[in-house]
């Protein structure tokens, strides 16, 4: 917390006075001067170590088992939360926003306010500076301002990207220090990155105005060796734009695909974006960056293996359910997501999915539930429904990713609302009270879960909400009431409804059960890997600072800044590659031994054979969740659940 406050307190101080005048140059005459690292020495101590260490602790932090920063309830803790609550709840629904709490209002006007106060405070400072001095390079007054102001919206626009990588971070060790996670701060790295275009957008219109009243157009045209490279700007802006206009709502909507494969473009906004400032200036935004450098690269390396796909059960609702074995080290929380790629379907596209299953309830096996609602989707439910399935199919996964665990037994009553296939992430729940009312025998929350469907082929999907090998009594200690509303039928359907069909395949031997891809100690591994490869990334660039630009350039002010920050990047890329590949291969092999035991008891057991006997155990089991949930549902056709008057659900908070 010191360093994080430290951090803040920099960037708050940053355009002052006292900044400029005092800590600037005694900080830069010890960082500046060494023969190691030279002036980008600076930047990487004042902006990336402190970030960086932050990560490092947080990955600490994490695996001492305080992954939920909420406060526990104590004699006070009622009142408590409800003042916290008060801050949580949503002031703002529509709107370019979105959903927006007050605690997420507040910090936005606050964040809008550095970034206007920095550029203020920078541009009267330089203002300043050109009437004492008197403008350069035969400017009028007026156009010099108008130069400087360029500058300083292009360096606010800095700021902005520092935050940008950080809410698209999966596996981050930040975001939890917050209570965040990945996909719930998805809506921040919109913010971010239009706050980011339009101040750069605005920063490169202002310069080339300026170079056209000063009748310099041929400075758009340069790619100084020692000084910024206008044309490495020009790029990076127009790769940015053509990101930028994918990502309106029309757009993104209509054509997502179109908006997904653009955002690739960000390699060459980054890239160019460095060429531009030189890597000095970069280290400002390095932090947030390198950690979503470190994380893209682990996904990179997991979804490069095939997942063992053992079965799937095909609702007549058009929804499926996938079944992948797992090894027991593999934890994660209700509501989790994942991600899955099939290559006989697209080789490009991931799709994310809830996890309906429970890690505590069931260890060897991971479950997701998909609808037939889109082209991709109606092709998988096509070829698992069709008479004749396939006997392997080839799914790559990444995850799974889950929010902050809550603490669900603090309640006297849970209500779930949920609409169609938006059941998924309650099914997890449900199992997670089902595994605490086995296992610990302890007393939970009663629970409601009011969910709504179109027609009656939809309630089959209740079916999931016990596993394929529960049992009718895995709901006896559990106070469950579902009300079921199917809204476009007026009364239950005389025709005997369609069941669930299993469709079980014959994984191959490369095939693996999905795994903790740095294993139990993940966040050890993680903080080891951010830390080993940046002091790697130290002491290579140091060496190669020292011994091949040093000599060439002992002033530090003839090198090109292009081949710099080429070195840097190459260097810094390479660090994290052989760093995280060591750590991956390292869990691996751990987690082979389990995956090899995993494979012998399926094998053993035969479980990918119709004719064995537990195959059809499990087949007679698919009806048993159906008829122990017949007295705990209620069904309601032909109306829409009053959420407010018959189950005191407050309108303006979203469960």
């Amino acid at each position: 917390m010191v360093v994080f406050l430290g951090t803040v307190l920099m960037w708050i101080m940053l355009p002052t006075n006292t900044y400029r005048e005092h800590w600037f140059p005694s900080i830069w005459a010890k960082s500046s001067t060494s023969t190691f690292f030279g002036y980008q020495g600076y930047t990487m101590l004042m902006f990336t170590f402190p970030v960086l260490f932050i990560a490092c602790l947080g990955c600490v932090y994490l695996h001492l088992g305080n992954e939920s920063i909420e406060p526990r309830v104590g004699k006070n803790g009622v009142e408590r939360k409800k003042g916290l609550a008060m801050w949580k709840r949503p002031v703002l629904v529509s709107g370019p926003l979105g959903i927006v709490s007050w605690t997420e209002l507040a910090f936005f006007v606050m964040f809008i306010a550095l970034l206007v106060w920095s550029f203020a405070t920078d541009l009267r400072i330089s203002f300043l500076d050109i009437e004492r001095t008197g403008p350069m390079d035969g400017d009028k007054m007026w156009e010099a301002k108008l130069e400087r102001s360029g500058l300083w919206l292009g360096s606010v626009g800095n700021i902005a990207l520092a935050l940008l990588f950080f809410p698209v971070t999966r596996v981050s060790s930040v975001l939890p220090l917050f209570g965040l996670t990945s996909e719930a701060s998805i809506k921040y790295h919109i913010w971010l990155g239009h706050i980011v275009m339009v101040l750069f957008t605005t920063h490169g219109l202002v310069y080339i105005l300026y170079w056209a009243l000063t009748h310099r157009i041929s400075e758009m045209v340069k790619w100084q060796k020692t000084e910024i490279s206008n044309v490495a700007g020009e790029i990076s802006l127009l790769a940015g734009l053509g990101l930028w206009a994918t990502t309106f709502p029309r757009v993104r909507r209509k054509m997502f695909e179109l908006f997904f494969y653009t955002h690739y473009l960000y390699i060459l906004f980054m890239l160019f974006f460095v060429f531009h400032v030189s890597f000095y200036y970069s280290c400002i935004m390095l932090p947030g960056f390198y950690l979503f450098l470190v994380d893209r690269f682990l996904r990179l390396l997991q979804s490069r293996g095939c997942a063992r796909l053992v079965s799937a059960r095909v609702l007549p609702c058009d929804t499926v359910e996938l079944n992948f074995s797992k090894t027991p080290g593999l934890e994660y929380t209700p509501a989790s997501i994942m991600f899955i790629n099939v290559p006989s379907l697209s080789k490009l596209q991931w799709h994310p999915f809830t996890i309906s299953s429970n890690s505590n309830l069931e260890k060897d096996k991971l479950s997701i539930i998909i609808k037939n609602e889109g082209a991709w989707s109606k092709k998988l439910y096509q070829i698992l429904s069709s008479p004749s399935p396939p006997d392997r199919l080839e799914i790559s996964v990444e995850g799974p990713y889950g929010p902050t665990p809550t603490q669900f037994l603090r309640y006297e009553k849970l209500v779930m609302v949920s609409g169609g296939s938006g059941v998924t992430p309650f099914i997890s729940i449900i199992r997670e009270f089902i595994f605490m009312s086995t296992a610990f025998k302890s007393m939970t929350p009663k629970l409601t879960l009011i969910c709504a469907f179109k027609n009656s082929s939809e309630l089959t999907m209740l079916d999931l909400v016990l596993p394929i090998s529960g049992t009718p009594s895995d709901l006896s200690n559990l106070q469950l009431q579902i009300e079921a509303y199917v809204t476009r039928e007026k009364e239950a359907t005389t025709q005997s409804p369609k069941q669930a069909r299993a469709v079980w395949f014959k994984p191959s031997l490369l095939d693996e059960p999905l795994y903790a891809i740095l294993g139990p100690s993940g966040w050890l591994w993680l903080g080891a890997i951010i830390s080993v490869s940046f002091v790697m990334f130290l002491i290579l660039i140091g060496i190669i600072t020292r011994y091949y630009i040093y000599p060439i350039d002992p002033k530090q002010n003839e090198f090109p800044i292009t081949v710099r920050a080429v070195l840097n990047i190459l260097v810094m890329c390479v660090c994290i590659v052989i760093v995280a590949s060591t750590a991956f291969v390292w869990n691996k092999r751990t987690n082979a031994k389990e995956a090899k035991q995993i494979k012998h008891l399926n094998g053993s057991a035969g479980v990918h054979s119709p004719d064995s006997g537990l195959y059809n155990a499990e087949r007679e089991l698919e009806s048993l969740p159906h008829q122990s949930l017949v007295q705990a549902t209620n069904l309601h056709f032909g109306e829409r659940p009053d959420l407010k008057s018959k189950y005191w659900i407050r309108p303006h908070i979203k469960i």
